[in-house]
């Protein structure tokens, strides 16, 4: 998948995860109770600050916090820019 954004400096561009659609018991969830994902994929990464090199890769499976990033719409596909900080985990 090739995005047409360059994240700046120490931004990380992430698809998140799709929300559960149904509980682990089987019983469907509706739209308005899904929670937000705090999990997704690294699509782009900016070239990291000049004494912090970048951590994470295009690619990476990532844990983020709830209320992390800026959600963008891009080409009809939603993404989060965050901070490299934002991100708790690669998985």
């Amino acid at each position: 998948m090739s995005v047409n954004i360059k994240p700046l400096a120490d931004r990380v561009l992430v698809e998140a995860a799709a929300a559960e659609e149904k509980t682990a018991s089987g019983i469907f969830i509706p739209d308005t109770a899904k929670e937000k994902p705090q999990k997704g994929t690294v699509v782009a990464v900016g070239g990291g600050k000049k004494d912090e090199p970048m951590t994470v890769k295009v690619g990476d499976t990532v844990l983020y916090g709830k209320y992390s990033g800026t959600e963008l719409t891009v080409d009809g596909s939603e993404y989060l820019m965050m901070r490299e900080s934002d991100i708790f985990a690669i998985i």
